[in-house]
């Protein structure tokens, strides 16, 4: 007599526990790298979800089978206004406790960028040299220096709000001091995404994924519906049994919340930053978003979220071994409509 079979794989992935919402839609870097930059520059920008569409170009991985002709790519087109720091944020290492905020300066916005919307009782912080001169004489206990950035959506084509989105971003370079004349020097300025990212490099994307709302365990987890034609008067689309899970962490899928989690996608690369938006918007306009009119950039592949979303894109913390030398050769970008 065969044995019956009494346990089977589990279904569903746990490395994203807990399966909640996201608590904010512009997700605040956790982690940052460790670059050795002669020059400082940010490590991060922000840019807008806008839509996807297809190219053609030539393929320059040494590696692949297809090394040197043309492949067609989807890409995923991301409008990337600039973006203004207001305000300077020094850290001092307290060891096992981390670090913490030694000391912070915001500065007069500029009155177009309209901060109002976003911090209604902005104090600024006083005199700034003061404050640079506080840093430069404990520069011995700063171990980071980090703006904050405010980005301009009324400069875009398809955004219809103009409160702006607040990010703090680190400086990233070879020394302290070069990071805090630098971060001193920006403040204040437009910064667009040609001054931190580069054509043909791969970079981290931050962001929100798409929310689905509460669902059952079939959609969350995919696990096997009950026949319905036997002993299951409560429901075929339910889990048998949940077992005794009291006083531990379950791992026996539920119905919950899906999608519209903090995510990280990590090595996706650009294609190509311009700023003339009739190179990449389709006849008609990207659906649900419309056009490009500010800078954007071209990342290969898809990312997360919905159009019109922001994403945070960061330098990458893991670079893959192979790092292209130029950027990619485009012999062509599809414009045809996409509705």
């Amino acid at each position: 007599m065969a044995r019956r079979k009494t346990s089977a794989p589990r279904r569903g992935s746990l490395a994203f526990r807990p399966r909640k919402r996201a608590s904010r839609l512009v997700p605040r870097v956790r982690t940052w790298p460790e670059l050795s930059l002669e020059t400082p520059k940010l490590l991060a920008f922000v840019g807008y979800k806008v839509g996807m569409t297809h190219a053609l170009m030539i393929d320059d991985s040494p590696n692949s089978l297809t090394s040197g002709r043309e492949v067609v790519v989807p890409v995923t087109v991301l409008e990337t206004p600039p973006v203004i720091p207001v305000a300077l944020r020094a850290y001092r290492d307290l060891g096992m406790w981390g670090s913490r905020t030694f000391c912070e300066c915001w500065i007069e916005p500029p009155k177009d960028l309209e901060l109002w919307r976003k911090i209604p009782n902005l104090k600024v912080g006083g005199d700034l040299d003061k404050k640079v001169s506080l840093i430069n004489e404990n520069i011995n206990l700063i171990n980071s220096i980090s703006v904050i950035v405010a980005t301009q959506p009324k400069l875009t084509g398809g955004l219809s709000k103009k409160k702006p989105d607040i990010l703090e971003v680190r400086v990233g370079g070879n020394n302290i001091t070069t990071q805090l004349s630098y971060a001193t020097s920006i403040l204040g300025k437009e910064l667009r995404v040609s001054d931190v990212f580069t054509e043909g490099q791969f970079i981290d994307i931050i962001g929100v994924t798409k929310g689905k709302g509460f669902q059952g365990v079939i959609k969350r987890f995919g696990v096997k519906e009950l026949p319905k034609w036997h002993k299951h008067r409560k429901g075929s689309r339910r889990i048998g049994s949940r077992s005794p899970t009291m006083g531990a962490l379950s791992t026996v899928p539920q119905a919950g919340q899906l999608g519209f989690h903090r995510r990280t996608e990590f090595n996706k690369r650009i294609i190509k930053i311009g700023s003339n938006w009739y190179e990449v918007v389709p006849s008609g306009g990207f659906p649900h978003y419309g056009i490009v009119r500010s800078d954007y950039i071209l990342i290969e592949g898809s990312v997360m979220g919905a159009p019109k979303r922001p994403l945070v894109l960061r330098q990458p913390v893991r670079p893959p071994k192979w790092i292209p030398s130029s950027a990619p050769v485009l012999t062509y970008i599809s414009l045809d409509s996409k509705v």
